[in-house]
Parts: structure tokens; C-alpha cells; sequence
């Protein structure tokens, strides 16, 4: 049951463009224990060698085989409710991020969903399984953040709930991204 969670909301963040062949990692946390992607993934496909069970605050021998995003995992897990998380590199998002602070769905259903999505990392080496307490304590206000020119985290109690935000905040990119192709502002109309 666990793994058929992971193939589908895996499989749904790569057609949808959400991530790359090998890009983005899932989790859930079990008690003490994470289960998350393994390092190199194909999170479209994934088996269930793709699995790794690890501890939240210790190292085992399967630890190096988890996603390289493990210590943001990690500190999310540590310092939040969640039991779910969802990182992936959705497109428009990433591309706002290299220009805003902030994002600010500006639709009714994307801000109703996913709030005002803070961009981490501006002026900071941003690197896999680094900013890890900041985006942990962000995550603390927020469902959703984004990494400055690197993608998404998002919480859940569900890896759906997790998935759904990280969809939402893509909509509401791609939306903000073609209001400002056709030069429209939308506060002005």
C-alpha cells in the first residue's frame, strides 16, 4: 500500500512536467522512521528498492542510499506536524523564484490553497539537503515553499495533501507567468 502511494504520486508529478527523470524526492514519516525516495530515483517508476526506511534523527546502514534531500526531510519532520512531504522542481515556480521574494496567487482557489509562498535562499549557496532549518521553520506557517532557483517543498498529512499544494502553486504560477507574457496587470482590470 505504501509503495503504490509513492508510484502514483510519483508517476503524476513526472507526467505533469513537476519533475525530472531522476529529480524530486517523496517521503513519509512512520513514528521515528522516514520512508523517502532513494538517491537517483526515477520518481516516474518507481519500485520498491526505491524505498529506503531510515531514522528521523539517526543514521542506519540504508542512509546513504536515501535522497540527498534527507536532511531537509529531516528537519521538516522534526520541527513540524507534518508526516508527508513532496519536493519537486515545478517549472513556473522555479522560474518566478529567480525574480520574487514571494508568490502570490493571484486566483481566489491558488491563494485559498497554498497561501502567500515564501522564496528561501536569496543571497545563500543553495544546495540538495541544504537551508534544511529554514525550510523546516518556514514550513511551520506555511504548506508550501519555494528554494530560490531550485523547486518546491510541501507538507502534508497525506503525500496527496502534499501533491495537491505542489500542483496548486504551479496553476497559480503558470497563470501569474502568462498574465505578465501578455503584459496584463491584473489589478488594474
Amino acid at each position: 500500500m505504501i509503495l503504490s502511494q509513492f508510484q502514483a504520486i510519483g508517476r503524476d508529478l513526472f507526467t505533469r512536467g513537476l519533475v525530472s527523470s531522476h529529480s524530486g524526492n517523496l517521503s513519509i514519516r512512520l513514528g521515528e522512521r522516514i520512508i523517502i525516495t532513494r538517491r537517483g530515483s526515477m520518481i516516474g517508476c518507481l519500485q520498491e528498492s526505491d524505498l529506503i526506511e531510515t531514522g528521523i534523527s539517526k543514521n542506519d546502514r540504508s542512509t546513504p542510499l536515501a535522497s540527498t534531500e534527507l536532511p531537509v526531510h529531516r528537519a521538516i519532520y522534526q520541527q513540524t506536524p507534518a508526516l508527508a512531504i513532496v519536493h519537486a522542481h515545478p517549472p513556473y515556480a522555479v522560474a518566478l523564484s529567480l525574480s520574487e521574494t514571494e508568490i502570490v496567487p493571484n486566483c481566489a482557489e491558488g491563494l485559498s490553497a497554498v497561501g502567500q509562498v515564501p522564496v528561501l535562499g536569496w543571497h545563500m549557496k543553495v544546495q540538495p539537503g541544504g537551508l534544511a532549518d529554514i525550510i523546516a521553520q518556514a514550513l511551520n506557517q506555511h504548506k508550501i515553499i519555494m528554494v530560490h532557483s531550485h523547486g518546491s517543498f510541501a507538507i502534508g498529512q497525506l503525500l496527496e495533501e502534499a501533491y495537491s499544494s505542489t500542483t496548486m502553486l504551479e496553476e497559480s504560477c503558470q497563470v501569474i507567468c502568462l498574465l505578465k507574457s501578455l503584459q496584463v496587470n491584473p489589478a488594474k482590470e
